[in-house]
C-alpha cells in the first residue's frame, strides 16, 4: 500500500513538470545546469553493503553545476526503517551527503575529482576525497579512486563501464557493471572470522539494467534493476556480518523521475 501511495505521488510530480517544460530556458553551454532527480527504490546498497530492508526508499538529489564545478546534495528516506536485530522505528530519513566537484574533459580523457561529506543517523559522519578518470570511448570505463578522511582511513577503488542502446525514438536501454576493492588502514573494518586483521579484498560486485525514457523535453524517467554481490570470500563474510538481514547479494529495483534544466 505504501509503494502504491508512493507511485501516485511521483506520477502526479511527472505530471507537474511535464506542464512546466515549455517555458523551460534553451540549452546554452554557459549557463549554470540544474538537474533533480526523485528516486524510488526496493532497497539502498551502498557500496554492496545493505543500508536498508523490506522497505521502499526515496532519494531526491540535486546538482548544480557550472563550467565544470557540480554540487550535490543527495539523501535518503527509509520508510520502514529496520535495525539488525529487525526492530521497526517507522519512517526515517537515514543520510544527506553533499558533494563538491570538478571534471574537466581532455578529449580522450575525462578527469575529475572532489569531496564527499556524509551525514549519517546513527553513526559518525564520514568525508572522503576522490578523484576519478574516463576513457571517453566504448563502455566508457572509468576509475574512481576514494580515500576516507574522517575517523576510518581506508581506500576504495571502483572501476566501471557503461553503455546505452537506442530501442525507439530516443528511449534507450542503459547497462552498467562495476567491481570495487577495499583497502583499510583501521581496525573498524576488520574482517569478520578475524578481529586483528584489518579488511582488505575485492568487495564489490554490481551489474544494472534500465531504461530511459524521455516524457517531455527536459524531463525523463528510469526504471532500472540491479544485482549487488561480492568478489571474494572475505567480501561475503564481510557483507553478510554487517548486513540487516545477514546476506552478502542482493537484487534491488525502482524508478527515478529526472528533470535536467
Amino acid at each position: 500500500m505504501k509503494m502504491k501511495r508512493h507511485v501516485l505521488i511521483l506520477g502526479m510530480v511527472t505530471a507537474i513538470f511535464c506542464s512546466t517544460c515549455s517555458v523551460a530556458l534553451a540549452e546554452d553551454a554557459v549557463k549554470p545546469t540544474a538537474n533533480f532527480d526523485l528516486g524510488i527504490f526496493s532497497q539502498y546498497i551502498w557500496r554492496g553493503l545493505e543500508q536498508s530492508y523490506n522497505s521502499a526508499v526515496i532519494e531526491p538529489s540535486l546538482t548544480l553545476g557550472y563550467q565544470g564545478f557540480s554540487f550535490n546534495v543527495w539523501g535518503n528516506l527509509d520508510t520502514d526503517r529496520k535495525l539488525r536485530n529487525l526492530e521497526t522505528h517507522s519512517s526515517k530519513y537515514t543520510e544527506t551527503d553533499m558533494t563538491l566537484s570538478y571534471a574537466k574533459n581532455l578529449g580522450l580523457f575525462t578527469l575529475g575529482g572532489g569531496y564527499i561529506y556524509y551525514a549519517l543517523d546513527g553513526a559518525q559522519d564520514s568525508q572522503e576525497l576522490f578523484a576519478s578518470t574516463t576513457l571517453n570511448t566504448l563502455l566508457s570505463p572509468t576509475l574512481s579512486i576514494y580515500r576516507e578522511v574522517a575517523h576510518n582511513p581506508s581506500w576504495y577503488a571502483n572501476l566501471g563501464v557503461s553503455h546505452s542502446i537506442p530501442v525507439i525514438d530516443k528511449i534507450t536501454f542503459d547497462l552498467g557493471a562495476s567491481a570495487g576493492y577495499y583497502y583499510s588502514d583501521n581496525s573498524a573494518f576488520a574482517e569478520a572470522k578475524n578481529p586483528e586483521t584489518k579488511y582488505r579484498a575485492f568487495h564489490n560486485g554490481l551489474v544494472s539494467g534500465g531504461f530511459t525514457i524521455p516524457v517531455c523535453e527536459y524531463l525523463s524517467v528510469k526504471p532500472m534493476i540491479a544485482y549487488s554481490f561480492p568478489l571474494s570470500g572475505k567480501a561475503d563474510d564481510y557483507i553478510t556480518a554487517a548486513s540487516i538481514s545477514n546476506h552478502s547479494s542482493f537484487v534491488y529495483g525502482g524508478v527515478t523521475l529526472s528533470a535536467a534544466f
